[in-house]
């Protein structure tokens, strides 16, 4: 790949969408070919791939990267356009979607749930990843709710793909938590334009770090937020909004859970961490609360965040590693998994809401960044292993399974490594998230929060051991003695595995890619001066007055 000069505008920006969108066109167009269609697919998510990775190396990471670039569709500017912004946050986050994607793309051209009769399935599997890349991508709150609904309409279909009764009742669920929390969306989106006459991210943190130049009235505006929070919780999986998580989970294909659980929950963490430090920080309100063992306070509305993110976080990590501990299922386990482990990813962002000091922020959103990929890595790998093992023995319950690890010793080895990178041993990816999550707890001297931590740590060795055991330990079943396992979803795992390995092994450079993400992700000044919306108010405003004369 030959380097392309990256400014601070770029087109380079929107090609992970232009992409998956002509995938899903495209994919569309070939129903008929079911061979022609998953070549295009795979193709499509090694393109989207490549993509990532130029916007990783060539706006980010590169020692001449502007660090930031912006893409104004249709050339209208910020903040009267639709702006889409790459820095080092969005590009940490995309990553996570490229790799998982195409390991879940190469699992369904292998093995395409429901046969080959499902026309839709890729075209729908595209405009999940269009949703999740768009709000990545959006530099403003409208856009986000749009990408939130692209991404939530293709999962609804997914929920349902099987079509029995089981499925269809997870499918309602899902659907109607949803379109509640799109409806509270759309509300705190409305009062916020209404409040401050503008949605876009960058106008708006100008506008709250000097309302008095705008006359403004900051506090609405943090109430608003607050509406916001729950729906980002809602995507999130957080309690007490997690509830459709074990049944959405169970109903999805396994390929397509590997997506939800890796990918799409991190939708609502980044939707937490852009609004709270790159745009909501700079508001002006004080706030003084007291939780059990760590009082908070400060001039921003950081602190409301941070003590509600406390709250949902130790009740995620509670509720999804006791539930966890008690199914009967491999994805039962994993789907109460994903809800404690989105605990251990929104607890660092809680302590960086609430420090006082910019090197512990910064340490508690690289602690959440590192963790989160290790879930992605981590869940992905399990989800995708559940396919494989279905897809063999036709089952995943406990009771029908017993001795895979004789039977297939690499899926052993990779379903092994996963399971470790969850539970946080060295030198793999999770022992680093892990580590990092302690580590900024300890130094906020939160001692009830490393207790959570602690606990939750303790019923991940739990349920992973329990899984394992009844899995892949003891005797073979007549299921397992009579599978054949396909050799290249254990090499996507294998690949996964090795990932996991790789990352941990050779943490330093992961390590450098999550600071640029955190430091992206506190740089408001940064933010709005890349995407420059007064500039163009200042513009508006002398063509305006040029035409008064």
């Amino acid at each position: 790949m030959t380097a392309t000069p990256v400014g601070t505008d770029s087109q380079l920006v929107i090609a992970p969408m232009l992409i998956v969108l002509a995938a899903a066109t495209g994919t569309l167009l070939l129903g008929r070919y079911p061979r022609a269609r998953a070549a295009v697919s795979l193709t499509s998510g090694i393109a989207y791939a490549l993509a990532v990775a130029a916007i990783d190396w060539y706006i980010v990471l590169a020692p001449d990267a502007p660090g930031i670039a912006t893409y104004q569709v249709g050339g209208w500017p910020a903040p009267f356009g639709i702006t889409l912004v790459a820095d080092g946050l969005s590009a940490f986050m995309l990553t996570m979607v490229a790799i998982l994607g195409v390991a879940s793309l190469v699992f369904s051209t292998r093995h395409l749930p429901g046969g080959e009769g499902r026309s839709y399935y890729f075209p729908l599997f595209h405009f999940l990843a269009l949703g999740v890349t768009g709000a990545f991508l959006t530099g403003d709150l409208f856009n986000l709710f749009v990408w939130f609904e692209v991404m939530l309409m293709a999962s609804y279909v997914f929920v349902a793909y099987s079509g029995g009764p089981q499925h269809t009742r997870a499918a309602f669920w899902y659907v109607t938590l949803n379109l509640v929390g799109s409806a509270v969306f759309l509300l705190g989106v409305g009062g916020i334009y209404a409040t401050t006459g503008t949605l876009n991210m960058a106008d708006l943190a100008q506008r709250l770090a000097e309302p008095a130049a705008y006359g403004l009235e900051p506090v609405p505006v943090v109430g608003l937020f607050g509406l916001l929070l729950s729906v980002f919780a809602l995507k999130a999986g957080l309690v007490p909004f997690q509830f459709w998580i074990p049944t959405a989970y169970r109903a999805a294909p396994p390929q397509v859970t590997a997506l939800l659980a890796g990918a799409t929950k991190k939708v609502g963490i980044y939707a937490i961490i852009r609004l709270s430090f790159t745009v909501f920080a700079g508001a002006e309100v004080g706030v003084e609360l007291a939780l059990p063992g760590m009082p908070i306070a400060g001039d921003s509305p950081l602190p409301f965040v941070g003590a509600a993110l406390f709250v949902m976080a130790t009740a995620s990590i509670l509720v999804g590693g006791i539930g966890a501990v008690g199914r009967d299922s491999l994805e039962g386990v994993f789907a109460y998994s994903s809800i404690g482990q989105v605990g251990f990813i929104a607890m660092p962002v809680a302590i960086a809401t609430t420090a006082a000091a910019p090197g512990l922020r910064k340490l508690a959103i690289v602690a959440a960044l590192v963790y989160a990929l290790n879930h992605t890595l981590a869940k992905g790998l399990l989800f995708l292993s559940i396919g494989t093992i279905r897809a063999a023995t036709g089952t995943s319950r406990f009771a029908d399974l017993g001795g895979l690890a004789k039977r297939s010793p690499p899926l052993a080895i990779a379903v092994f490594t996963a399971s470790l990178a969850l539970v946080g041993i060295p030198p793999l990816s999770g022992f680093f998230g892990k580590f990092l999550v302690f580590d900024a707890a300890a130094r906020a001297r939160a001692g009830p929060v490393l207790v959570v931590l602690l606990v939750g740590s303790l019923l991940t060795i739990a349920y992973t051991t329990r899984a394992w055991n009844r899995s892949f330990w003891g005797a073979q079943t007549d299921a397992v003695e009579t599978a054949t396992v396909d050799p290249v979803q254990v090499a996507v795992l294998a690949v996964l595995a090795a990932t996991i390995v790789a990352v941990g092994v050779g943490f330093e450079p992961v390590y450098e890619f999550a600071e640029l993400a955190a430091d992206a992700a506190v740089d408001t000044e940064g933010y709005v001066d890349a995407v420059a919306p007064q500039e163009a108010s200042d513009l508006l405003d002398s063509s305006a007055n040029g035409g008064d004369h």
